[in-house]
């Protein structure tokens, strides 16, 4: 009995799972979540403005900045102060978004690892993920519980998003101290495109669907709705009519 109990609970290879919804759509979440990560993570940037001093040439200064997105600790390169007048100080980036970035960013590397922990449960021990236990109860509410997070973190991302577009825009770029100062002009130079970033987020709601939608597919396998079979009759009774 011991030998039939180790057979049934080792690995069985069957990629069978990988043809159904159920290990396909786990598939798509996988590669989705990888995109989410790199493309907001894996982001550099910079943003610029044209300084004109007394007396002195124009240049351009940028403040490069990047994940997390703590603009806050961001500094612009400083101009020649022979050409400035002394007229610079130092100048930071407005905002910290850190929070929402690294929050996004983190929840998709544990998604990422949660669906290549799933992969191996379907593939490889598809008989125990179906038999008689709490497997597909478990899956199903991670499911519905990563798709809300995923409404949540992408929302939260997309909204720091917007922030940090404004905060390294012409409005906030020449509200600065310097460029109110006498004798010196200032204008925008430009920013860096954020295309990546824009992804990150679109990326974020397609998981959010994929994920809600395969909360359907891992539903199937529980036992609500598919209940167990009915108990055999118990030893002695006898069915009507014998």
């Amino acid at each position: 009995m011991e030998r039939v109990s180790q057979k049934m609970s080792g690995l069985q290879l069957n990629l069978g799972p990988l043809k159904e919804p159920l290990g396909f759509i786990k598939v798509l979440e996988w590669i989705f979540s990888i995109f989410a990560f790199a493309t907001c993570g894996g982001y550099s940037g910079y943003t610029s403005i044209k300084v004109s001093c007394t007396g002195g040439n124009n240049e351009t200064l940028e403040a490069e900045f990047g994940y997390p997105f703590r603009l806050n600790t961001v500094m612009f390169k400083k101009p020649d102060p022979s050409k400035c007048n002394r007229t610079w100080s130092d100048t930071h980036l407005v905002g910290d978004f850190s929070s929402s970035s690294q929050f996004f960013v983190t929840f998709a590397v544990f998604v990422f690892l949660y669906c290549m922990a799933a992969l191996v449960l379907y593939v490889g021990y598809l008989h125990l993920y179906r038999g008689a236990g709490k497997l597909p109860m478990v899956d199903f509410v991670i499911t519905v519980v990563v798709a809300f997070l995923w409404l949540i973190s992408t929302s939260a991302w997309a909204k720091a998003l917007t922030d940090i577009k404004v905060s390294t825009g012409p409005e906030v770029m020449l509200a600065t101290k310097f460029c109110h100062t006498s004798g010196n002009t200032c204008r925008f130079g430009g920013v860096s495109s954020m295309g990546s970033l824009n992804v990150s987020v679109v990326v974020g709601f397609l998981n959010f669907i994929l994920w809600a939608g395969n909360a359907w597919f891992v539903y199937k396998e529980t036992n609500l709705h598919n209940p167990p079979d009915a108990q055999a009759p118990t030893a002695g009774h006898t069915p009507a009519g014998m």
